[in-house]
């Protein structure tokens, strides 16, 4: 029995000394504003799990955050391991570790921001050294996509943070050029006809020049991992978009004409004739081909860090797809996801990303917005809530259901700041509602952190407690 069970064993006696009222909070949520109703929610928050004293502290850390237990090889650099049932981070020195992180670890460029940042900091430098120990206080121990990583690495004590390219984002402006700016029919992310150019060799001659700036970042031991591109669009019908909706002249079409034909056995087989299966496998083929292509350029410049994958959106098609998963096990260290939508996660749905891929998976985006915060919060995917303190719980439920499925090796609060609601440069999915940590002048919503420090300060103990009373429910039933 090794020293992580003993322990799930000792937490799971010593909690029940210390039982909390299971009578949950609720939370009143609603989709987002345009939605008048109002629902109630309930929230798991860790001062009333029955049977856990949230009031003890996690064992001492390391200097990357990584809990002094058990340890295991260390090789230099954060990677994955699998001890027992449960995913783990694994340390540069070996110890166990989940990435408890902020996603847009930055200053804001608005005038209004870069007068606050002057005024409360002075300069860059020191605000991320101030905002990096902000963050540790109330118990994160990472930064996520899309953060200031050059001041980051700077700091006297840099988070453990990630490093997002954009090989066919890169390559998605280019593509539209050649369409005179615009496509005729785009989707939810812009794509012409909702696909990723993964056949064009466009595409190949772009990924080397998007991958090659992260060589710098080889030998850095604070750094997790590599995301590319965020969200591209993996829908069921690819196989029949490309041969339906592609002039026959070009590359993807003939790619993909080449690959069904073949598939059929006939020359220009019917699309009329396309089944499931050959959806399905299609799928495949299709992921696997931007999988391959971009796996071997983050690998040539960069072979010691993890491959964090492309961030699903969890609302999307390929969430249910075993086809996906199964490709995205054999590149990805760690599957990302995008997490909108649904109040907590779908406990099935983890097991299956788990049980398709065999590989854990990390949170890249999930927030709620405050209605207490005096923005308007009419953008965003996250679900409006009335207080910071609805927030908060939002966050303990959600992460304590993250951390029930022993799957998930860390979550990115999307995002560190709220943008400055005057600035009509920002994007507007993002321009006018509460995602931040911090307001937009880098005031911090203390009542939200003090809830997500109660979750983010026991952890350890917390997936200690969690896997103590899984195995005593396996227990029970194989009675």
């Amino acid at each position: 029995m090794n020293r992580l069970t003993l322990l799930a064993a000792a937490v799971l006696v010593a909690g029940s000394l210390a039982a909390k009222s299971p009578e949950y909070r609720r939370v009143e949520a609603r989709e987002n504003a345009q939605k008048p109703e109002w629902k109630s929610y309930e929230a798991k928050t860790v001062d009333r799990l029955p049977g856990f004293n949230c009031r003890k502290s996690d064992p001492k850390q390391s200097v990357y955050g990584g809990w002094m237990v058990d340890r295991q090889e260390a090789t230099g650099f954060f990677r994955t391991q699998k001890i027992g049932d449960r995913w783990w981070l694994i340390d540069p020195e070996g110890w166990p570790f989940i990435h408890k992180a902020v996603a847009v670890f930055t200053t804001g460029g608005s005038d209004r921001q870069k007068k606050a940042l002057e005024e409360k900091f002075g300069t860059r430098a020191a605000w991320a050294a101030d905002q990096q120990e902000m963050l540790r206080r109330y118990g994160f121990n990472g930064l996520g996509a899309w953060s200031d990583v050059n001041t980051v690495r700077e700091s006297e004590r840099p988070m453990p943070y990630t490093v997002i390219v954009n090989p066919m984002g890169m390559y998605h402006g280019q593509h539209r050029r050649h369409f005179g700016g615009k496509y005729k029919q785009a989707g939810w992310q812009g794509y012409r006809f909702d696909l990723a150019m993964v056949f064009d060799p466009g595409f190949d001659a772009v990924i080397d020049r998007a991958v090659a700036p992260i060589a710098k970042y080889r030998d850095d031991k604070y750094l997790l991992g590599y995301f590319t591109d965020n969200e591209l669009p993996w829908v069921n019908d690819a196989l029949d978009r490309h041969l339906t909706l592609l002039a026959h002249d070009e590359d993807a079409y003939i790619a993909v004409r080449k690959w069904y034909d073949e598939r059929k056995g006939v020359k220009d087989a019917p699309a009329a004739e396309i089944t499931d299966a050959d959806r399905k496998a299609f799928q495949a083929f299709y992921f696997d081909t931007y999988m391959r292509k971009v796996t071997e350029a983050l690998r040539r410049y960069d072979s010691n860090h993890l491959y964090l994958g492309c961030r699903f959106n969890q609302h999307r098609q390929e969430m249910a797809s075993p086809e996906i998963f199964a490709v995205a096990g054999k590149y990805m260290d760690v599957i990302s996801i995008n997490h909108y939508r649904l109040w907590e996660p779908n406990a099935a749905w983890m097991a299956d990303w788990e049980k398709w891929s065999g590989k854990p998976f990390i949170i890249t985006e999930f927030y709620t917005k405050g209605e207490d915060s005096g923005l308007p919060n009419n953008t965003g995917a996250g679900w409006n809530v009335r207080t910071q303190a609805d927030r908060g719980w939002f966050y303990q439920n959600f992460v304590t259901e993250l951390l029930r499925s022993g799957n998930c090796v860390g979550w990115h609060w999307f995002t560190y700041m709220d943008n400055d609601p005057q600035n009509l440069k920002t994007d507007p999915s993002n321009r006018d509602s509460n995602k931040g940590v911090v307001a937009w002048n880098f005031e911090p919503y203390t009542v939200l952190l003090d809830e997500m420090k109660q979750l983010n300060d026991c952890t350890f103990r917390l997936i200690r407690h969690l896997d103590a009373e899984k195995a005593e429910e396996n227990r029970k039933t194989t009675k």
